[in-house]
């Protein structure tokens, strides 16, 4: 009876002992599963990735290595990859956008291309008044100087950059001051919308052209320019405030000319024709549009293809047409 009592006691013990070493297992067992799969968000420390590292959008994974994250100095933007170009709200730093016209390129009408003359050839909303002065051009025809065969010259000429200029009066250097013939006078160049309902048509080698009160207009760009007055044409009535300049004056005949505005006329049998201006005719008024020009030491000015040489006559300031040669 006593011994199976002991055994009884025995059996119970290890019974116990066995459950106590069950129970330990199975809690270290659960305690290291549960210590394995806490680990993976425990793992990366809130201190470890720097804020900087990885880009807009993209949280660091919990499965994600560390080997394969992007290192900082990999997405500089001075080292784009050929494949992955930038988004569109973040452009790289001098890359041009593909919607960015190139240089030169014209992206609307008010661009002017070259060789525009925008401002000197406005339309005809932009004309003040309906008239505005554009640059003046006196070079549009050639004319030239008719040689004075009255006298011939007894000073020698000046010769310069292959060219001789005869001159019957010694230099006299004044400044060059255009004059002013009136409100009806308008230098070459001078662009008009309408024409007064005075001018007259003039016809020279099959050209037309409009004269008003000794101003000479063609048509032009939907209006009318001030031109030099062709040479050839004619017109009954010389101009108000026209001037009688001396061709040459000896053995008691004198042959004079017409002037105004840089045009001369001559009296014929149907009017006043133009002509050329003859060399060695003085004149007190220079028109609108010279331009003085050095030759070596003297000062010319010079209009269209004529040049005047300044002079001084009985303590006066004028000036004297040049008869200008080539040197052979």
């Amino acid at each position: 009876m006593k011994n199976n009592y002991q055994k009884y006691r025995h059996t119970r013990i290890l019974a116990l002992m066995l459950l106590f070493v069950l129970g330990t297992v199975t809690s270290v067992f659960a305690q290291r599963k549960g210590g394995n799969s806490g680990g993976g968000h425990s793992k990366p420390s809130p201190q470890r990735p720097s804020p900087s590292r990885p880009s807009p959008g993209h949280s660091p994974s919990p499965q994600r290595p560390s080997p394969s994250r992007p290192s900082p100095s990999r997405p500089s933007p001075s080292r784009p990859s050929p494949g992955h170009s930038p988004s569109p709200q973040r452009p790289s730093p001098g890359r041009p956008s593909p919607s960015r016209p190139s240089p030169g390129h014209s992206t609307g009408p008010h661009r002017p291309s070259p060789g525009h003359t925008g401002p000197s050839r406005p339309s005809t909303g932009h004309r003040p008044g309906g008239t505005v002065h554009r640059p003046v051009n006196n070079n549009r025809r050639v004319v030239a100087v008719r040689r004075n065969v009255y006298r011939p010259y007894t000073r020698p000429p000046r010769v310069y950059g292959g060219r001789r200029y005869y001159s019957y009066h010694p230099y006299f250097y004044h400044p060059y001051r255009p004059y002013y013939w009136g409100p009806s006078y308008h230098p070459w160049g001078f662009f008009i919308a309408a024409i007064a309902t005075t001018a007259i048509i003039v016809s020279v080698e099959n050209h037309h052209y409009h004269y008003d009160q000794g101003v000479y207009y063609a048509p032009s760009n939907g209006g009318y320019t001030v031109v030099q007055a062709p040479v050839g044409a004619v017109i009954t009535t010389l101009p108000p405030g026209y001037q009688t300049v001396t061709v040459s004056s000896s053995g008691g005949t004198t042959v004079n000319n017409y002037y105004y505005g840089g045009t001369y006329y001559e009296r014929e049998s149907t009017g006043y024709k133009v002509v050329p201006p003859t060399a060695g005719t003085i004149i007190t008024d220079m028109p609108a549009g010279g331009k003085e020009v050095k030759m070596g030491d003297v000062t010319y000015v010079q209009v269209g293809d004529t040049y005047y040489q300044p002079i001084q006559q009985n303590g006066q300031n004028v000036y004297e047409v040049v008869d200008v040669e080539a040197v052979n």
